[in-house]
């Protein structure tokens, strides 16, 4: 479970020296502003954090320090968001007032397509999906973005609107086509204290994915790509799931390059920082990544997050490089077609 009070007195600054985007002169200046942090004072941390949440992974506690930072952002107002669009996106993703209850078996899996099931409507097709249960919808959306905006109060408020929406559909158990919705009841809910219903377990779509290729080894074609991995911000509430991300791999036959910016050091897709009005920043960072992918001769660049895939999809194309979802991946090795 989170204790801010444990962050709040935590000494160690691994959460602030690692940061791949605010630079400190010295340790002294990081223990500084860490202990500004810690009195929930304004510190510079607040308006430079990118809210790539990577902190989270840092911290050799996991007293996970984004949610004291996401806290104290909301407060200072410290992301300079113009306040016509974050308004828009705080009212794009609130739940439907009225839950239409769907006929569902409760005894089987039920694949959550999320709010943006229109968006990702041609990548949950063929016979990875189609014989699932699902549902979709603002209803079911976890509102985890709202990380990225510094606003931690609307995912508190609509956190119990969603979770009402499960008990009321009856649904036991959940595939989460993202890691925000897996990482929102994986992570974020418990260590929130907010309950979720008695016996209900999410299972994040990387899970789902190998367990069917694994029964489904026969018909596997190896596909003999080299790839290279774009984690997403929120992959650092769930860091464990990664370890999926290579199991898949050697099922179907692709390499996962190893480059600089993978794994804990990561770098996030950049697309908020054209948000916040960090537009040099952002192509800097996202040249940065590309390079790197070039630098290793991935052939592929493969998403989890739709935004990430939305922000750098293009640029990554331009470069020789094709652009996949995971399980597009895997459906390609199962033989089939993605037109």
């Amino acid at each position: 479970m989170f204790d801010a009070s444990f962050c709040m007195e935590c000494k160690s600054i691994d959460c602030l020296t690692r940061c791949q985007w605010i630079e400190f002169e010295s340790l002294e200046e990081a223990r500084s502003e860490r202990e500004k942090l810690n009195n929930r004072e304004c510190s510079r941390v607040l308006s430079e954090c990118v809210t790539c949440f990577a902190c989270d992974e840092y911290c050799i506690y996991n007293s996970h320090p984004f949610d004291l930072i996401t806290e104290l952002q909301e407060k200072y107002d410290s992301l300079n968001i113009n306040p016509q669009v974050l308004q828009n996106t705080v009212m794009r993703f609130k739940p439907h007032p009225e839950l239409k209850l769907k006929d569902l078996d409760p005894l089987k899996p039920v694949l959550n397509k999320c709010g943006l099931a229109k968006i990702n409507a041609e990548r949950m097709k063929g016979k990875l999906f189609d014989d699932l249960q699902f549902v979709r919808g603002l209803s079911f959306f976890c509102n985890l973005v709202y990380h990225h905006y510094g606003r931690d109060s609307v995912i508190k408020e609509r956190a119990p609107i969603i979770i009402e929406n499960i008990k009321k559909q009856g649904i036991r158990e959940m595939i989460c086509f993202h890691d925000e919705c897996y990482g929102f009841y994986a992570s974020y809910c418990p260590r929130n204290s907010i309950e979720l219903p008695e016996g209900f377990k999410a299972i994040h779509i990387y899970e789902y994915l190998y367990n069917y290729l694994v029964e489904h080894q026969n018909e596997i074609r190896m596909l003999n790509l080299k790839m290279a991995y774009q984690r997403s911000c929120s992959n650092r509430f769930i860091p464990e799931v990664d370890d999926w991300v290579d199991k898949i791999c050697e099922l179907i036959g692709v390499e996962r390059v190893d480059r600089k910016y993978d794994r804990e050091n990561a770098l996030c897709c950049g697309g908020i920082l054209g948000v916040f009005g960090k537009t040099k920043l952002q192509r800097e960072t996202q040249n940065k990544n590309i390079n790197d992918m070039l630098d290793h001769g991935a052939e592929v660049c493969v998403y989890n997050c739709q935004m990430c895939l939305e922000s750098l999809g293009s640029k990554v194309s331009r470069k020789g490089i094709k652009n996949y979802i995971l399980s597009d991946l895997c459906r390609l090795a199962l033989g089939e077609s993605l037109n």
